[in-house]
């Protein structure tokens, strides 16, 4: 057994001394795999993160804007907004009603027999002015809105019915 383990180490010995070392070991470099530290693709490295923060500030900003229009559905959708909503929507069709009513003449007053031929309404800061002229059979209504903006109509008499 000892000449055995003695041929075994001659063979060992002979592998270890002919090899050669420099096909088994290579240079040990360090390098960074993060590119901020390497410099190797930094540029690529630079304007992924900035995308990722452009991202995050309209992700923060949409979410802020998403979370005000929801605020103000719910508050449109209360009970007593919706309330306040119908009674203004009821009063301006009254309104409407009477300056329509006024200008077609199917309010006259009785007494006299006269139908007004002109009339004016402030309706939120707007000025809103009608006339008829009698010999055309035409109503003018026009509207001057706050800002300055005029709209006009012209509706004639004739046999003007539903």
């Amino acid at each position: 057994m000892k000449t055995s383990m003695k041929k075994l180490m001659l063979v060992v010995t002979i592998l270890i001394s002919t090899l050669d070392y420099n096909l088994l070991a290579s240079e040990m470099v360090h390098e960074f795999k993060n590119p901020a530290f390497s410099g190797s693709g930094y540029s690529q490295h630079v304007l992924s993160i900035n995308q990722l923060e452009v991202q995050r500030e309209q992700k923060v900003f949409d979410d802020a804007k998403s979370a005000a229009a929801a605020a103000e559905r719910a508050e449109k959708n209360k009970t007593i907004n919706k309330f306040i909503t119908n009674v203004e929507s009821r009063i301006y069709a009254n309104l409407s009603k009477q300056l329509v009513d006024n200008m077609f003449g199917t309010t006259c007053d009785s007494s006299t027999t006269t139908c007004p031929t002109s009339g004016t309404a402030t309706v939120e800061g707007a000025q809103i002015y009608w006339v008829k002229d009698t010999s055309t059979e035409i109503i003018t209504l026009t509207i001057t809105d706050v800002d300055g903006t005029t709209t006009t109509m012209t509706v004639p008499l004739g046999d003007f019915k539903f």
